[in-house]
Parts: structure tokens; C-alpha cells; sequence
């Protein structure tokens, strides 16, 4: 692993690919993801940068690793149990075990975030229709998410 990884520009680094979100769905919109330190088994967590773009989400989905989440780029809201959140640079979001949650940038620029997380982690529950129906009983969340 390379010591020191460059900042080119533009929230982009000398060496880290541009990935999709996820491989497919469309239960997402306009979201990139880079890996910047894949961790190794003596650290056991992966720092990853996202990227939505105005108008885009994350996945409404919950899990039993944690996240760890700091803001970097532009702002946004953010959906984490039952409420929503305004985010913005140097925000911190902490998402606990199986919580549901969703990042949306909800203003004119990207929203860019750190997200820290185990190595090894479990895959993301996407809501069933009782789930949904249960975010959906608070208005502002019902507003709020995308499926």
C-alpha cells in the first residue's frame, strides 16, 4: 500500500478509481464511491468517499455494521432512524446497527462524505413494504425518502 495518496482535484486522488454506488438497482440515483485505504486485516475498517450529485440518494437501507460518516463537499440531508438531518461540511453522522438511513443532496452542489466502516461487514436490508409503511407514519421521513 502506497504511504501517501495524492489529492488531485475536484474531491478525486492520484490512483483511486471512480466506482459505481453499487452494481446496479435503481434504487439509487447519481452516486459515485472511491475506496481510498481498503484497510488490511491489522486496521479492520475501509475509509471510502462518496459522491451524490444535486438531486441524487443513497440507498434507504440498514445493516448490522455501523458507519461512521463526516461531510467534506457541498451539503445535504440525511435520514437516520426516524429523523432527518440538514448536513453540511464538518458534519459528523454516526448511523447505529440496523438503522435505516439515506444521504440526499438536497442543494444545488455535490454532497461529498468520508465513510468509515469495518473490513468485514454484512449486506445491506433493503426496507419491506411493513417497513416502509412504518417510516412512512412520520410525515417528514415519508417526504423525505426514495425507494
Amino acid at each position: 500500500m502506497t504511504s501517501v495518496i495524492r489529492h488531485l482535484d475536484d474531491f478525486r486522488w492520484d490512483g483511486v478509481p471512480v466506482l459505481n454506488y453499487k452494481e446496479e438497482g435503481t434504487h439509487f440515483k447519481a452516486i459515485s464511491r472511491q475506496v481510498l485505504f481498503a484497510g488490511g486485516p491489522k486496521l479492520g475498517a475501509e475509509l471510502r468517499y462518496f459522491e451524490i450529485e444535486p438531486g441524487g440518494h443513497s440507498t434507504l437501507e440498514r445493516h448490522d455494521h455501523i458507519h461512521s460518516v463526516m461531510i467534506i463537499r457541498g451539503a445535504g440531508h440525511c435520514l437516520v432512524g426516524d429523523a432527518i438531518h440538514p448536513i453540511a461540511i464538518n458534519d459528523l453522522v454516526y448511523v447505529p446497527t440496523m438503522t435505516w438511513h439515506q444521504f440526499r443532496a438536497t442543494g444545488g452542489q455535490p454532497l461529498g462524505f468520508l465513510c468509515l466502516v469495518n473490513l468485514e461487514r454484512d449486506r445491506p436490508e433493503r426496507p419491506d413494504e411493513k417497513a416502509v409503511a412504518h417510516l412512512r407514519a412520520v410525515p417528514q421521513v415519508a417526504e423525505f425518502i426514495r425507494l
